[in-house]
């Protein structure tokens, strides 16, 4: 649990660059906290939003967000963007002090973490990759998976901070093993919906009642999140929320690259990977990762016509 000694606990300077679905309410959290909070969004008017609902101040651009920070957030949406607003005069890493501690919770490569964390400590800076499970819910009630890599001195610094928008913090070994960590995490999901999906539209074909078949089967062996949080907005044909299939692709394409590097056989995860491609292809790409079973539908539908 946290602690309010040391560059741990509350009241810390803290700088959260980054205010997606995700930053917006993580960086609230650390407000709520009591942590004092420099924000940086690339649109203005995202971290003005932020401003009107958290005590704060905002940043003119990532590095000025840095300066005198003790621990410094990231969480944007790729490898490009984490190199844009880390690297470079006007970057995170610029601007951080000394002793200071940049965090990035970016799903991203396990090459870039390392790059970073190369730059970073030829700086005194040191680094963290912590890309984080639990989707925008898990963001906005503060109960996200923080799964993290890095030395043990930098993680223990930053943890008790994390901890406001955390319900699980785990070091998972050195630098980059925070991303392998969710790249694994990322090919459980991919083959759980794809399942979930076929069960369920075996169940429809079938003239099963979808909802009772879900409530029997969850009881059991087949119980997973994915089914207790997304099989009654699969049945209803509901996705415009959640964790969106174009993000999917990029987690993916990066494990799928990982996995060559390793010599890990993955074919699930490439299979589903193709078949994520055919919910963009029928313009899903903002949809919910659920929207799997939905491929399914519209191939039988056009098998039928």
């Amino acid at each position: 649990m946290s602690d309010n000694s040391g560059t741990g606990g509350a009241g810390r300077a803290v700088a959260f660059v980054g205010l997606g679905v995700m930053g917006y309410p993580m960086a609230g959290h650390l407000a709520a906290a009591g942590h004092r909070v420099r924000v940086y969004n690339r649109t203005q008017a995202r971290a003005d939003a932020w401003l009107g609902e958290h005590r704060g101040e905002a940043a003119r651009t990532p590095r000025q967000a840095a300066e005198s920070a003790d621990l410094v957030f990231m969480c944007v949406g790729n490898d490009d963007d984490v190199r844009q607003v880390a690297l470079g005069d006007a970057g995170v890493l610029a601007g951080a002090r000394k002793g200071a501690v940049v965090v990035d919770h970016t799903t991203a490569s396990a090459v870039l973490a390392r790059e970073l964390a190369g730059v970073a400590g030829d700086a005194g800076i040191g680094f963290v990759d912590a890309p984080v499970s639990g989707g925008q819910a898990g963001a906005e009630n503060g109960q996200l998976t923080v799964m993290a890599g890095g030395a043990a001195e930098d993680f223990q610094r930053a943890a008790p901070v994390i901890e406001a928008y955390a319900k699980t913090v785990k070091l998972m070994g050195g630098v980059g093993c925070g991303q392998l960590t969710k790249m694994v995490n990322q090919v459980c999901i991919a083959g759980v919906l794809q399942g979930l999906a076929e069960g369920l539209h075996f169940a429809e074909k079938a003239g099963l009642d979808v909802e009772a078949v879900v409530e029997v089967i969850s009881k059991g062996a087949a119980q997973s999140w994915q089914m207790d949080n997304r099989a009654a907005t699969m049945s209803r044909r509901e996705f415009e929320f959640g964790f969106a299939v174009n993000w999917m692709r990029k987690d993916l394409d990066m494990t799928l690259a990982a996995a060559r590097e390793l010599g890990a056989r993955m074919p699930l995860a490439a299979l589903v990977d193709q078949f994520y491609a055919d919910v963009q292809a029928l313009g899903g790409g903002r949809w919910d990762t659920s929207s799997l079973i939905e491929r399914l539908r519209r191939m039988d539908d056009a098998a039928s016509s």
